[in-house]
């Protein structure tokens, strides 16, 4: 039984790849529309990682401004502790 299902699916899928596929004329104008498109959506792309990389970029100017001012904090207390 397991073989008549495999012969069958052997050949329904060499006649799916036997049979070509029909090729597809573009336009010019359908030409020009796509690469519109794709145009479009690679700028959105480019937008959208630079607004990601702004965002990490603020995010790490962040924590390095707060990580200095715990240090200074750190230091002023070591200092407020050796004048005593």
């Amino acid at each position: 039984m397991k073989r008549v299902a495999a012969f069958a699916l052997l050949i329904a899928l060499s006649s799916s790849w036997a049979a070509p596929a029909p090729a597809q004329q573009m336009s010019v104008a359908q030409y020009q529309r796509k690469s519109e498109k794709d145009a479009k959506r690679q700028q959105k792309l480019q937008k959208k990682a630079a607004k990601r990389q702004a965002k990490a970029q603020k995010k790490a100017n962040k924590a390095q401004k707060k990580q200095l001012k715990a240090g200074q904090k750190a230091d002023a207390k070591a200092n407020r502790q050796l004048h005593r």
